[in-house]
């Protein structure tokens, strides 16, 4: 028992040194390795920053720019990497690495789909004109400011200051309404008036109102207003009009404010704007007052019974 013990505690000493040994060998090898690598990642940050500021030159989206130097500052670290394994000797594990990272990379491409969707549609995003930074969007049901595109979601600022994550994948795949594309919108206005109204009158009214009111508009004949029906209460109109607006704010805005100005205006000239209303017709036997009677009757004759 005592030999057996002795014999594996001078393997163990034997394992150890041969260790030490390939320590001390490969000593400055580790030293070169560990300041290639070192200086790999001071390199990559640095041509990410020198990227950055050449293609600020470019006409490319913020986001497509940040991708690329993203790219080229991966690429650098990879290519230190096999350096670094180069000089270790460890070529065979570079094999080996790279075959499994096949296989791993197929498992995960399968694992990751969604993510991988929304990370190729980031690059889409990121390349188009359709959308970007400053833009004021509305998609999957969403409005506001396009804050941020980056490879998972588009961050979409919202009126009420709210933050909405959006992923590009749906982004992609689900229309956009973009309301900075064109420097002006057109507001739609509808309304109704009571069916004693001087339809010509209401209607040569409405438009001065909406032409002093928007500087957008430069001749009456920019102004579209149209009959629309005769409603349960109302004979009811649209009016439509331009206005210098890239976002939907504005636009709310200005139909806001042409409701406040053509109140006003229907009434100083006596104009109602009906509530809605519904007619009875009752038969020519039946009278109010007969019934009220009867009942009063029926009330007082109770009321004798009693005492």
């Amino acid at each position: 028992m005592h030999n057996r013990l002795l014999n594996a505690w001078n393997k163990i000493i034997t394992k150890l040194s041969d260790w030490l040994d390939t320590f001390l060998v490969n000593l400055p090898n580790l030293i070169i390795a560990a300041i290639v690598f070192v200086i790999t990642i001071l390199i990559s940050k640095y041509i990410s920053k020198l990227a950055i500021k050449l293609l600020e030159r470019s006409s490319l989206q913020q986001s497509m720019k940040n991708l690329i130097a993203r790219l080229i500052s991966i690429v650098v670290i990879l290519i230190g990497l096999f350096l670094v394994l180069g000089v270790l000797n460890l070529s065979k594990a570079l094999n080996t690495i790279l075959a499994g990272a096949g296989v791993a990379g197929l498992a995960v491409g399968l694992a990751l789909q969604g993510a991988l969707a929304n990370t190729y549609s980031g690059i889409v995003l990121s390349y188009i004109d359709h959308i970007k930074y400053g833009d004021w969007v509305q998609s999957n049901d969403f409005e506001g400011e396009v804050v941020n595109i980056d490879l998972r979601a588009v961050t979409i600022k919202q009126p009420d200051n709210n933050l909405v994550y959006i992923p590009n994948k749906l982004v992609v795949e689900s229309p956009i309404k973009n309301y900075s594309t064109t420097a002006q919108s057109r507001v739609i206005l509808q309304c109704g008036v009571a069916y004693d109204s001087d339809l010509r009158a209401v209607k040569e009214l409405v438009i001065d109102v909406i032409a002093k009111a928007f500087e957008a508009i430069q001749d009456r004949e920019d102004i579209l207003f149209l009959w629309e029906e005769f409603g349960d209460s109302s004979i009811n109109f649209q009016v439509r009009f331009w206005i210098n607006s890239t976002s939907a704010i504005e636009v709310m805005k200005a139909k806001s404010e042409a409701i406040m100005l053509v109140k006003e205006a229907f009434d100083e000239k006596d104009i109602t704007i009906p509530f809605p209303i519904r007619t009875l017709d009752f038969p020519e036997e039946f009278t109010l007052g007969n019934q009220n009677g009867e009942a009063q009757k029926q009330n007082n004759h109770g009321t004798d019974t009693s005492d």
